[in-house]
């Protein structure tokens, strides 16, 4: 009997593990949303490391995460590195391509709480009403990777992050065009108030002229 239920058991754990490694291998997440902004705006929050944590779904898990930066500013190049607790684990990102105000590539690699490497794209449409983000991430499982998807939906549990990171970045968008349309009002007054001042004072500095004696 025992024997029996060993080959069962031995049988069962053959097939799921042929289950398990006949899953499709690659894998893609993406969500898109509208943002109310030109892509010159939008395309600067991502292209920028430094502008992440203002929107990053997942700065606010562990506000004690320690990130570091490297390369240049923004742009091919530029690197992030973090190091939190068990929700945010480990890892970098590096900018790969960067196509103003078109397209960024990123290379995200994970180190804890597990390794992986996978790609991260931003592409960016003018549209009626803004500007049409694409964030998508694609990579490829191993065993271990497909054995947690037949439990856990990524799609879904990546999906929901990245929409929560959408619905931030558009707060960050509508602040700066409220931001650049003040100061582009400030600067068309202040331009306005320099002409007048000077129309005044050549108004003041024009020498009269003297009328004819009848």
């Amino acid at each position: 009997m025992l024997q029996k239920l060993l080959v069962g058991l031995a049988a069962a754990i053959l097939i799921l593990v042929g289950f398990i490694a006949s899953r499709p291998a690659e894998f893609t997440v993406k969500r898109v949303a509208t943002l109310p902004g030109p892509s010159d705006v939008v395309f600067a929050q991502v292209n920028d490391f430094h502008q992440w944590n203002a929107w990053s779904p997942w700065a606010a898990l562990d506000p004690d995460m320690k990130t570091t930066y490297s390369g240049p500013q923004s742009g091919v190049g530029a690197g992030y590195a973090w190091t939190g607790n068990e929700q945010v684990g480990e890892g970098r990102m590096t900018i790969e391509e960067s196509r103003v105000p078109e397209h960024v590539r990123v290379k995200l690699e994970f180190i804890k709480p597990w390794a992986a490497t996978n790609l991260t794209d931003f592409h960016f449409k003018p549209v009626d009403g803004g500007t049409e983000v694409t964030w998508a991430m694609s990579g490829t499982n191993d065993f271990m990777g497909k054995a947690f998807c037949l439990v856990m939906d990524m799609d879904a549990m990546v999906g929901k992050d990245f929409e929560k990171g959408l619905a931030s970045l558009k707060g960050v968008v509508e602040a700066e065009v409220k931001k650049r349309a003040e100061a582009e009002a400030a600067r068309v007054a202040a331009a306005k108030a320099a002409e007048e001042k000077a129309a005044a004072e050549a108004a003041v500095a024009a020498p009269v002229i003297a009328q004819p004696t009848p």
